[in-house]
């Protein structure tokens, strides 16, 4: 530390012998500033303030309902980005600043300056933007305010406008496309079921449902069976312990009756007319029971031979025994019963082995299809999405046409400057001083390091690396003491005045900027 300070203290010593040539410099760099500063020309600045409200009363009750913007970050950035060269260019027309422009190239420096000197600034939150613009004209200055408030308003507006037009007209492409392709995705699935019908099923039911579905119909149609086989096996038993009461008289053959084959056949017609009435002749039930009647119609022949041939008294009709023809008459139906049940079963059967048989070709068919409708989904999806968007949007620009997008509130208008906003002579002034202060300590710090010289012995021996055997003191006279003094006394009375006349400069400033 104590290095350090001798250093300084040396470098003060050194700088002290050429005082006065750094405060000729600093008279000098003085006067030229303050000549400078009083020289430079008047600037007026004129500002403006807005209010962008962007709340409405019906952007809480339109949530949900109604796309709604950030509105407040759209006007931060049309602030931040208010100042282009289209603007510039517009703004310059608008406040007739080309009236003196006479080439493209005195075009260019005004758009450059403009864009250099306008001042847009906000407040944050509170949506308070101010615009500022300085020139040396104060109506030129207020013109500019008041076309770049302008422009600031309509860009606003314009912008917003030509954002909700090319939003539209984005989603209704995009729902005409949409549209084209769900048409072409139910063209597929429409082809596809009708070229595999007998595996997708009615849209209700896949291939594993279908067979799930006939194997279930076909156990239950074969418990049917048993229980019906049952019931008639029942009848038969009741039958054979009743003995048949024969009448004398043998009628001819065509008239012979035997009830238990009689009522099986006419059972049997009745049921075929009732299925005639819901099916076709190919349906399995119609072709069983008409094969079931002729069997029957068949036995009945040979049993009326046989009984011809045994004797007229075994053809006669058994119509003593009413019980007995009821029991006949119940098993013939139970018969009829089971025939059917058979038909069916069989039916039931040949699905089931026929649904079975397609078990390869299946899955692929199945995939397919959920593929087909998984594109379809996704195109019904994204179609009542942008279907929903489109109303949301046209929604939103009904509510923008009725409360406005924001609202832009002048608080304060542009303003007429009447006094000059810069230079800001009266802070210029003491810098200026200050500042030649500075330049005549910086020229004597040259000076001092251009010619240095020896302060003490042990700087001189530190440098020279000799051995110094001793120094000899100056003894001041009384004269040299004068003269030293009266130094001292001009120095300071040139150091003074050059900070009284900079005082005196800045107070005279203060007055004439108060006056």
């Amino acid at each position: 530390m104590e290095d350090v300070i001798r250093q300084l203290v040396g470098y003060l010593r050194g700088m002290w012998l050429y005082r006065w040539w750094g405060l000729a410099v600093a008279w000098v760099v003085g006067i030229g500033a303050a000549v400078g500063i009083y020289m430079m020309p008047d600037r007026y600045q004129s500002s403006a303030r807005i209010y962008v409200d962007t709340q409405s009363v019906l952007k809480p009750l339109m949530s949900g309902l109604a796309v709604q913007p950030n509105i407040d970050q759209q006007i931060a950035i049309l602030s931040r980005t208010l100042i282009s060269r289209p603007n510039v260019e517009k703004l310059i027309r608008m406040a007739d600043l080309d009236l003196n422009v006479r080439n493209e190239k005195q075009r260019e420096a005004l758009i450059a300056q403009l864009t250099r000197e306008l001042r847009i600034s906000g407040s944050g939150r509170d949506n308070i933007y101010r615009l500022a613009y300085m020139d040396q004209n104060p109506d030129v200055a207020k013109r500019v305010v008041q076309s770049l408030m302008t422009i600031f308003v309509e860009s606003g507006l314009g912008d917003k406008r030509k954002d909700t037009d090319s939003a539209r007209r984005f989603i209704e492409e995009q729902i005409r496309s949409y549209e084209l392709k769900l048409e072409e995705a139910e063209n597929r699935v429409k082809e596809f079921k009708l070229k595999n019908m007998a595996f997708i099923g009615d849209g209700r039911q896949d291939y594993f449902g279908q067979l799930a579905g006939a194997s279930a119909e076909l156990a239950q149609a074969r418990l049917s069976l048993r229980e019906a086989e049952q019931s008639r096996d029942a009848l038969q038993r009741q039958l054979s312990g009743e003995e048949p009461v024969l009448l004398p008289e043998a009628p001819k053959s065509h008239d012979v009756s035997i009830p238990e084959i009689d009522g099986r056949i006419d059972a049997l017609k009745k049921n075929l007319d009732g299925l005639l009435q819901r099916f076709t002749e190919a349906h399995p039930d119609v072709i069983g029971t008409r094969r079931v009647i002729a069997q029957l119609e068949e036995q009945k022949s040979k049993e009326v031979e046989k009984r011809r041939k045994a004797g007229p008294e075994k053809v006669a009709s058994l119509n003593a025994n009413p019980v007995y023809q009821q029991m006949k008459l119940s098993l013939s139906q139970a018969e009829a019963q089971v025939a059917s049940l058979q038909a069916r079963v069989s039916a039931y059967l040949g699905r089931l082995e026929g649904l079975k048989a397609a078990a390869e070709l299946v899955p692929q068919i199945e995939a397919e299809y959920t593929q087909l409708n998984r594109d379809y989904g996704v195109h019904k999806k994204n179609y009542d999405s942008l279907v929903a968007r489109r109303e949301s949007a046209n929604m939103s620009v009904d509510m923008e046409s009725t409360s406005g997008m924001a609202e832009f509130r002048v608080i304060d208008p542009p303003s007429q400057p009447l006094k000059p906003s810069a230079p800001n002579r009266l802070a210029l002034f003491p810098l200026a001083g200050a500042g030649a202060l500075a330049v005549g300590a910086a020229i004597a710090f040259l000076l001092s390091q251009i010619r240095p010289t020896f302060q003490d012995a042990r700087v001189l021996r530190e440098i020279t690396r000799l051995p110094l055997l001793g120094s000899v003191s100056m003894v001041p006279d009384e004269g040299r003491r004068r003269r030293r003094r009266r130094s001292l006394v001009f120095f300071a009375g040139g150091v003074t005045s050059f900070v009284g006349v900079f005082a005196v400069l800045t107070v005279l400033v203060a007055i004439l900027r108060v006056g």
